[in-house]
């Protein structure tokens, strides 16, 4: 069943590839207007898209998108915190103080960031729905190293959070959980001989790397009124990994 999103305003980061180029694929497809960020130009041309080019490492990216968003727009419905980076499965003593700042600053801060951006709206609207991305890495040990894995855990705690405390003034936050997601992030896995992406299938109880299109329609779900009394809950979607 597709959901109809007519006349809503839907923040996609990470809109260039991926999870997020799907997400907002589906949105546009299902009549949303979407408002799409990213360091990369995203490969759409749709009158109902709107995009801003910038990393969200960087905090003027949002101050971009509440220009955007008080003048054009006055609204926003949902936001679908996407964008991230890997950080090279590197473990405590391989990770520099440096690459630590940059991992959290992109996988977390920047999702801090958004909610700081947008929730005062939603209040004032008194609706709003957070899609963050977490990964299987935010629930156990094994999907990253020492920075990407504790980026993740922290979302989760961040959604769950942001939930508890603004849920009822119409605020839902819930997580996604993804484990293998076949994506321009997940290349290296690919390369040369593929032997590393077949380690995974083969690791994977469905035997199967999943597509971005089917994390985008996880993500539909989520943020349309048939799920509305899901609440702060972290939702994988990792052909049975974390069941193992």
């Amino acid at each position: 069943m597709a959901e109809d999103f007519s006349g809503q305003v839907v923040v996609v980061t990470g809109s260039a590839s991926g999870i997020g180029l799907a997400q907002t694929q589906l949105f546009l497809k299902n009549g949303a207007v979407v408002i799409g960020i990213d360091k990369d130009e995203t490969p759409i041309v749709n009158e109902n898209f709107v995009t801003i080019v910038g990393d969200v490492s960087n905090g003027l990216v949002f101050e971009k998108l509440h220009r955007l968003l008080t003048k054009s727009f006055k609204k926003v419905d949902i936001v679908c915190n996407t964008a991230g980076k890997l950080d090279g499965y590197a473990n405590v003593i391989d990770t520099s103080v440096e690459q630590w700042n940059d991992i959290i600053q992109t996988d977390l801060t920047s999702q801090f960031l958004m909610v700081k951006t947008v929730l005062p709206m939603m209040l004032e609207q008194k609706h709003g729905v957070f899609v963050n991305m977490a990964s299987i890495a935010g629930m156990v040990a094994g999907g990253g190293g020492v920075a990407y894995t504790a980026s993740k855990h922290a979302v989760i705690g961040l959604t769950q959070q942001l939930d508890i405390d603004y849920a009822d003034q119409g605020i839902r936050a819930n997580c996604i959980a993804p484990g293998a997601i076949d994506t321009p992030m997940n290349a290296a896995d690919f390369a040369g001989d593929g032997k590393m992406a077949k380690w995974v299938a083969d690791q994977t109880p469905a035997k199967r790397w999943a597509k971005p299109e089917e994390v985008a329609e996880l993500t539909s779900f989520l943020a349309s009124s048939r799920s509305d009394y899901i609440h702060g809950s972290v939702i994988p979607i990792d052909g049975g990994w974390t069941a193992k």
